[in-house]
Formats: structure tokens, C-alpha cells, sequence
């Protein structure tokens, strides 16, 4: 383990005086911690071997090391789920390649970094401590060997990507998606992510779903001022029961089965308060019954809402499906789903591929994916709104009898 100033400085020199890319994999306490922060970093490099880095013991500031390979191309698997909690500690690549989503580009039926190890190379990880909490110390051996062998022959994985990316004249839209990977933006936070609490369909009423968000909110606080993650502050399933269960005073609530507990009766109080502020709120301070609208709804209400629409969707889905099997992708990175969504619901009027090409790059599309499905896109739009509009000068602009 890197854990003090002299090793870090060594550390920093080897590695920059290192050769080629650097595998790069970072260990989270993900179902541990509220914070997703980097708990463990690991590289390696030709010329020097690996290295075990504990931002911690060295006040989550890596960015010598980060510096020290600013010229050199990172390899990671799966590279958006750590390149948040790199960058937290001053870790950012100027270059990077993505064996996770070079796989999908490739067309791989599996890939996971075992599988595509196994597959790709002949070799087999040894695993079994992906989900453990990696902000314990002193962390284990056995948990350091896995660590290590994460990153033991990424590059050598990376290697053999870029070889088949190449065989199927896909290296330039590999480049396009790890830069498009690198440069991406913190996601957009939910505006109601109470409303994913695991049970909350079990809830009736707005009063009850003002509890369910202010037990919600509560627990984020305490998760957030003691980092636990929030599901070891208390269960969304004891959410749902103290919501559905109508405690009349504090002692009841302390007698429903989670609340029992030592842990959750010393936290009792600010439960019984939270309850008691949902119960006082004014009605037009109580959430609306159905989520605010971000985006289409789901593909499985289209029919119900806007017959048209879901003959667009399910038009388009088809049309890209051929796409994506003619080239051995999966569809979803043919073009993002999200987006076609959001253009079958509310299409262009101008249906050209000049213009569907405009929205898709509006919409974060890559040149390459532009490139591939906006002719065809636009042609299945085309023809929907055709059939819409011939539907309606026949007077037959039914919906359901149409579609």
C-alpha cells in the first residue's frame, strides 16, 4: 500500500518514467458509505508493476500522481462508474480507453471484466470482494490481491480490443465514445428522488407520500452528516412501514420492528419529527400524486397516452434494430434509448435527414452514431407522420382503431 509522502513521491517517479497506457481501477464502499469516494487506488504500467494507492492516509489528494501521467493513455473497465471519484482526488486522464464499452462496440456477448479476460486472453481473475467496504482499514491480503489483479492485464485486454475495433473499421467510433466518456458532465440530479424508494407504490395519497418523502429527507441528513449509506440508516422498507402503519404518538412507531432496534430508537425522535412535519404540512405543500414529468413517459403507457407516438417508438425500434445487428452492436449504443425516445415523442416537423441529424447531435449523439442512423431514422418518422396525416384528412384519426 502508498499510504505516506515518500512512497507517493516514489510512486510518482516510477510511474512517470513508465512505458504505454496505464490501467487504472479505483475501489468505492458502495451499500457502505454515503459518499462515493475513491477508498482505493490501483495502476499499473509497463516498466514498473503495480501499485496499491490509500487516498486516505494521504489526505484524498493524488493529483502528483495524476500529473505524473498526464501524457499517457488510462485504461479502465466501465470508466464512467470511476472517473467521478478519480477526479475527487485530483485524478484526471487527458486520454482513455474504455475495455467495458469497447467490448459493446465490438459486439462481445459478455462484458464483464472476468468474462472478457476469460474470452479474450485464456486467464481467470480470481474474485469474490467487488461488494465488500472498501473503507475499512487495514484492508486485508486477500482483498489487495484482488484489487491488484483488476488492473494485473487490462492493458494486455486493451491490446486485444483495439485489435478486433480494428478488424471492424470501428476504432474511429471507439475513440468518439471515450471522449464523449471523459468529457461527460456529472449527471443531472432527480428532482424527486424520494419518489425511488424501494415499496412507495405500496403508498395512497398525497399525505402519505408527503411521509414517505420527509422520512426521505431525514435519512439523507444523517447518511449524509455520518457518510452511511442510507439504507443502513434505516431501510426503505421501515419507510414504507412507518408510513403505512400511521403511528399516533413516538412510542408507536418505536414498536414497529426496525424501529425496535438500539440504532433506531436513539434516532426515534427525529423519525416521529419528520412524521409529524409531513402530517402538518398544508395541502397545497403536499407532493402531486404522480411524478413530475422529466422527459416522455414510460414506452409502456404510449400506447395509452399517444397512440401515434408509440407507432413512431415502435417503428424507430425496429429500424435501429436492423441497424445495430447489421453491425454487431447493441442497439442501446447504436444510439442512446433515452434519445430516441424523446425525438419519437415530440418528432421534428421537418422529418429530413439534415434536421433529425440536428436533433440527434442536440441530444448528445456522436458524429459516428449520427452518421449511421439518421437517414433512417428520419425515413421511419417520415412515414409514421405520413400514415398520421393521411389517417387525419380520411377522418379516421381514431388512434386506437389506427394502431
Amino acid at each position: 500500500m502508498v499510504s505516506d509522502g515518500p512512497a507517493l513521491a516514489r510512486t510518482v517517479a516510477a510511474f512517470a518514467a513508465g512505458r504505454g497506457p496505464v490501467a487504472v481501477d479505483a475501489e468505492r464502499a458502495s451499500g457502505y458509505r454515503y459518499s462515493a469516494r475513491a477508498y482505493l487506488v490501483q495502476l499499473r504500467r509497463s516498466g514498473v508493476g503495480t501499485a496499491l494507492v490509500d487516498p486516505l492516509a494521504l489526505g484524498s489528494d493524488l493529483s502528483r500522481l495524476g500529473a505524473a501521467l498526464a501524457d499517457a493513455e488510462w485504461v479502465l473497465h466501465a470508466a464512467s462508474q470511476d472517473l467521478a471519484c478519480l477526479a475527487e482526488v485530483g485524478m484526471v486522464p487527458n486520454r482513455l480507453f474504455d475495455t467495458e464499452l469497447a467490448a459493446r462496440l465490438a459486439g462481445l456477448p459478455r462484458v464483464g471484466l472476468s468474462p472478457l479476460v476469460e474470452h479474450l486472453l485464456g486467464l481467470r481473475l480470481e474474485k469474490g470482494y467487488g461488494a465488500v467496504d472498501w473503507s475499512k482499514r487495514p484492508l486485508p491480503p486477500a482483498w489487495l490481491t484482488y484489487a491488484a489483479l483488476d488492473v494485473e492485464v487490462l492493458v494486455e485486454l486493451r491490446d486485444e480490443l483495439e485489435g478486433i475495433l480494428a478488424a471492424q473499421d470501428k476504432l474511429e467510433w471507439a475513440a468518439q465514445e471515450f471522449e464523449a466518456v471523459r468529457t461527460a458532465p456529472p449527471p443531472a440530479r432527480r428532482a424527486e428522488p424520494w419518489r425511488r424508494t424501494s415499496g412507495i407504490h405500496r403508498v395512497r395519497g398525497a399525505r402519505q407520500l408527503a411521509a414517505v418523502r420527509s422520512l426521505w429527507e431525514a435519512r439523507e441528513h444523517v447518511a449524509a452528516d455520518r457518510d452511511v449509506a442510507p439504507g443502513r440508516v434505516l431501510p426503505d422498507a421501515a419507510i414504507v412501514e412507518a408510513v403505512l402503519s400511521e403511528p399516533t404518538d413516538l412510542a408507536a412507531l418505536t414498536a414497529l420492528p426496525v424501529f425496535r432496534g438500539r440504532a433506531q430508537r436513539r434516532l426515534g425522535a427525529r423519525w416521529w419529527g419528520a412524521l409529524a412535519v409531513a402530517r402538518d404540512l398544508p395541502r397545497a405543500a403536499l407532493p402531486a400524486s404522480t411524478p413530475s414529468a422529466e422527459g416522455p413517459p414510460p414506452p409502456g403507457r404510449w400506447a395509452d397516452k399517444d397512440p401515434r407516438a408509440a407507432a413512431r417508438l415502435a417503428a424507430a425500434r425496429a429500424e435501429l434494430g436492423r441497424l445495430a445487428e447489421g453491425h454487431a452492436l447493441p442497439v442501446e449504443n447504436l444510439l442512446a434509448p433515452d434519445l430516441v425516445r424523446r425525438t419519437c415523442w415530440e418528432p421534428p416537423t421537418d422529418t429530413s435527414p439534415t434536421r433529425v441529424a440536428q436533433v440527434l447531435r442536440a441530444g448528445g449523439a456522436r458524429p459516428w452514431q449520427v452518421e449511421l442512423t439518421a437517414a433512417a431514422l428520419a425515413a421511419s418518422l417520415a412515414a409514421s407522420l405520413t400514415v398520421e396525416t393521411s389517417a387525419t384528412c380520411d377522418g379516421s384519426d381514431t388512434g386506437d382503431q389506427l394502431y
